[in-house]
């Protein structure tokens, strides 16, 4: 626990010492234009090795004869005596009803391809070994963008023997990679609108300012406009290729950007903190302790004596020790930084449950001038 402390102490002086520099636009901004659009398919997988949904799923079977049919093959009807049992209902444990996912970013042209994500979503227990059959990707539109189709890459393995079972990862979840092929373009006004639409990574109107100056400075008054604290809007060539390798020389201006809100962030779950430069705490001060209670029994037997008419009957005593560990108050004096919030709290010993704690105190009082984010 110390070292966590010590290391988030040494992270404060490091983020303490560092200068403002400068970023490229292309690293903290993107073209609105080029943004990406989600796709959403349904399939099936075969090739499974009995992990498949089996016969209950019925939407499975239906889909699976559909498909059969397409391909000409006849599976309602029985060719033979032989044959009729099996007749109306398909086994298809090495089949699995599958949901694919897939992300089509901006400007992707036809025969590119993007990775796809497959969930299973009936009674299979693994997608490992199968095959993911030709499947439509489409967008919100209803329209064709992509199709996938090859083997899944599932890093889940799931293996049951003798009553016991051992499940590693997700084995209902797997990906192929470049699986699909884009079939149809999205369509993106860059090379019809008038402007070009820069939206900035985190909303800060420091930054979009910065944008703007840099490049009014280099291409004129009036090129780039602020529209809020997110949006800038560059006035761009009309032609494609100008306009391309205008925007090439703009994503490639440097700027400083403005400084991140002071911000505390808190994982519950495993303790950890991580605090911004600019957190500043008002006067406060703060207790840290906690009282550990301790009860200790023991057994024992109460033996009567030989001529006693008595019976020997077990006792049980209890020991109960309260203890206070000496824990001093420290206290915060008025606009303290980050590491001096961590040289407090490392003196008196706090764990990092206990700074989590201390934050939250802190907050609760009005003393901490940043935001707390608890995850």
């Amino acid at each position: 626990m110390k070292f966590f402390l010590r290391t988030l102490a040494l992270l404060a002086l490091t983020l303490i010492g560092v200068s403002a520099q400068a970023d490229r636009i292309k690293d903290i901004s993107s073209v609105a234009s080029m943004r990406a659009n989600q796709l959403l398919g349904y399939g099936l997988v075969v090739g499974l090795e009995g992990t498949g949904d089996g016969a209950d799923v019925s939407v499975t079977a239906s889909t699976m004869r559909a498909m059969l049919s397409r391909l000409g093959v006849n599976v309602d009807g029985s060719i033979s005596d032989f044959d009729a049992a099996a007749s109306g209902k398909l086994d298809v444990k090495n089949v699995a009803a599958v949901m694919v996912t897939a992300e089509i970013p901006g400007f992707a042209k036809p025969g590119q391809r993007i990775d796809v994500n497959v969930s299973a979503i009936g009674k299979a227990k693994s997608l490992r070994g199968g095959n993911l059959i030709l499947t439509s990707l489409r967008g919100v539109d209803g329209q064709v963008y992509a199709l996938a189709q090859g083997a899944l890459t599932a890093t889940g393995v799931s293996e049951e023997a003798a009553g016991s079972k051992v499940t590693v990862g997700v084995p209902t979840s797997a990906r192929i990679p470049s699986g699909a092929i884009v079939e149809r373009s999205v369509a993106t006004p860059f090379d019809t609108a008038e402007m070009v639409l820069l939206n900035v990574n985190s909303s800060d109107f420091t930054t979009t300012n910065a944008v703007v100056n840099a490049v009014n400075q280099t291409f004129g008054e009036g090129t780039a406009k602020a529209l809020d604290g997110v949006s800038v809007a560059i006035r761009a060539p009309q032609d494609t290729g100008q306009r391309v390798a205008f925007m090439s020389m703009v994503e490639n201006l440097n700027i400083t950007p403005g400084e991140p809100p002071a911000r505390v962030v808190v994982n519950s779950r495993t303790g950890t903190v991580v605090i911004s430069r600019n957190v500043k705490v008002t006067a406060a001060a703060v207790a840290h302790g906690t009282i550990s209670v301790t009860v200790t029994a023991t057994n024992e037997v109460s033996q009567p004596n030989a001529l006693g008419q008595g019976t020997t009957t077990p006792v049980q005593n209890a020991d109960i020790a309260v203890n206070e560990p000496n824990k001093p108050m420290f206290l915060f004096q008025p606009g303290v930084d980050l590491r001096q919030i961590v040289d407090a709290v490392n003196q008196v010993g706090a764990t990092p449950s206990a700074l989590i704690a201390i934050l939250e105190a802190l907050k609760s009082a009005g003393s901490l001038r940043a935001e707390l984010v608890v995850i």
